[in-house]
């Protein structure tokens, strides 16, 4: 029996913040039904395909149910209807208007069920002037700012490798509905949650852009220690092309450090402000690790204190013995799928679930 065992969820989202969400509380024990559309989720297309299923739509929609219906036909509707009027939660995800024009909002739904509690997922909210502006993550990203600190030394943002407000999405309305369902054991209804891509990424930026949040000049990340303008927090290239990081913040991993390549001597630079100051410092790094390859300075490292991690590609750190250890990457029957990033005491192993095939 899992935590939200009891608890019935219907899920209309596509795609990643939504079917994300609801595969958590699959996870756990929730009854899930995934809503999809007759052609089904665009997702089931996404390759690379590993034992006849999308690796993306399984490592999101695992342990649900799913049924096609089309919600512009009386059939449908009435489908839904059926199925909503003995849920806890709905979660959707198109865009503001959509499901007021189908007559599935929230006013709609509450009335024929108070207890529900209904989350919809947009890039930039139900209401205000961005509303109905169309965007994905990267876009989102562009316009609360993240995007801009996500540049290289030439000061040139580059695409993100992290789909960061579609997960800040989700992992919001996972909690806001978790809320929801904790209060109306109290107050006997559910309620609404409007949950924004662009509103869920910006409590984000509260170690980056302090001086813009304070009402000043923005960040620049390589003035900054946390964005690389910190030697000891850093990238750097090896003699065989690959990269080693340096995630330090404390003086003492500094120390530990430079007494080992024996120039303490540059010790005070690590103190120094971001930028320009610790230069010096940084430059010697990088001198100092592109003489070697990336395997020599994890070996070299392996007993020295110092905040230190070789760069992995995924194929290198799904294949890291303590992923094994922890349990992290299962499969079963030729299927592939990321374990659930938490687990409780009081539950056995985690066995994945199946992804259902469309109609199942």
């Amino acid at each position: 029996m899992g935590k939200l065992s009891g608890i019935k969820v219907i899920d209309l989202s596509l795609f990643l913040p939504g079917p994300m969400l609801t595969m958590m509380m699959a996870d756990h024990g929730a009854d899930v039904i995934k809503i999809e559309p007759p052609a089904g989720d665009p997702a089931r297309l996404m390759e690379p395909m590993e034992a006849g299923q999308s690796v993306w739509f399984r490592n999101l929609n695992r342990g649900k149910q799913s049924l096609a219906l089309d919600l512009k036909s009386d059939q449908g509707r009435d489908q839904l209807w059926a199925l909503l009027e003995q849920a806890d939660v709905m979660i959707e995800g198109f865009r503001p208007g959509v499901m007021k024009r189908l007559g599935f909002d929230y006013d709609a739904v509450s009335a024929h069920n108070p207890k529900i509690v209904y989350c919809s997922i947009s890039a930039f909210g139900q209401d205000g002037e961005m509303a109905h502006h169309p965007a994905h993550d990267l876009a989102v990203q562009a316009l609360t700012g993240f995007l801009s600190v996500n540049d290289g030394p030439d000061g040139m943002p580059v695409v993100p490798g992290v789909p960061s407000a579609d997960m800040a999405a989700g992992l919001n309305g996972l909690s806001a509905v978790l809320m929801a369902l904790i209060g109306r054991e109290r107050t006997g209804t559910g309620d609404y949650i409007d949950v924004a891509m662009f509103d869920s990424m910006l409590p984000w930026s509260a170690h980056i852009a302090g001086s813009a949040i304070a009402g000043g000049e923005a960040p620049r990340s390589q003035a900054q220690r946390s964005l690389g303008g910190a030697a000891l927090y850093n990238v750097y290239r090896t003699l065989d092309g690959k990269h080693i990081v340096l995630g330090a913040r404390e003086v003492k991993f500094a120390k530990n450090l430079l007494t080992a390549l024996d120039r303490t001597d540059l010790l005070p630079l690590a103190e120094m402000d971001a930028g320009k100051p610790q230069q010096p410092l940084t430059d010697f790094l990088r001198g100092t690790f592109a003489t070697f390859t990336r395997a020599y300075w994890m070996n070299w490292f392996a007993d020295k204190d110092v905040a230190f991690a070789p760069v992995l590609d995924f194929r290198e750190a799904l294949d890291q013995t303590f992923v094994r250890e922890r349990g992290l990457l299962v499969e079963v029957d030729g299927k592939h799928q990321i374990a659930p990033s938490f687990r409780f005491a009081s539950e056995g192993k985690w066995q994945p679930a199946d992804a259902p095939e469309l109609g199942e």
